[in-house]
């Protein structure tokens, strides 16, 4: 596959996108029904990416990284709209907007750089204090979770599926999509679940450090 490729864009605040996980995705405005059709009769693919600020232009500054998405799954509604779902394919760095004829963006991206092989598990200790600050977060929050589930997911399913649901802020979020290690996403998982925790139960917490 080619290291730089030109791919349809969405630019999405709160969504993030990994390899292998999976996101699902209701498209009802106009342009991003057209992305979805042209994506369907081309390669299959669209780029998810945070924008940095919202502009009704739909031209706002976009983070610099973001995630190819693979639609392997596809509904569409009587009315025009589509739910789809996403299976993250490789992360990709943002160069610059392409010059299209078309009511959404397109962009140039880069995957160069990226190793999104599956990675090694985590350490026993890691996964379990995943779990325990994800259910200490759930209880925080009056979660109804099934908690048996949770606990078969393999690792990099568990960490990404909290790092994608969870009511982080964006950047917060960015930060997670960006470490390059399962263990560094991990960790800093841990952190933010310990943060918000403290901040909806008024218990005192150190910041957590996003690098």
């Amino acid at each position: 596959m080619s290291r730089t490729l030109r791919v349809p864009i969405f630019p999405l605040s709160g969504a993030i996108l990994f390899p292998r996980s999976q996101l699902p995705l209701h498209i009802f405005e106009p342009r991003y029904r057209d992305m979805v059709r042209d994506a369907i009769d081309g390669a299959g693919r669209i780029g998810m990416i945070q924008p940095l600020r919202l502009d009704e232009d739909n031209k706002a500054p976009l983070y610099g990284i973001g995630c190819l998405g693979e639609i392997v799954g596809i509904e569409e509604l009587d009315d025009g709209r589509f739910n789809i779902v996403l299976l993250g394919v490789n992360r990709f760095r943002y160069l610059r907007d392409a010059e299209i004829d078309s009511t959404y963006r397109c962009a140039e991206v880069d995957i160069e750089g990226f190793v999104d092989a599956e990675p090694p598990p985590l350490s026993l200790g890691e996964r379990a204090e995943v779990e325990r600050e994800a259910r200490r977060l759930g209880d925080a929050l009056g979660l109804a979770v099934d908690w048996d589930a949770v606990s078969r997911l393999d690792d990099e399913m568990l960490v990404n599926a909290i790092a994608q649901v969870a009511p982080f802020d964006v950047g917060a979020k960015q930060a997670l999509l960006e470490q390059v290690t399962l263990t560094g996403r991990a960790d800093l998982l841990v952190q933010l679940m310990q943060f918000h925790r403290a901040a909806v139960t008024g218990g005192l917490e150190i910041e957590p450090t996003i690098q």
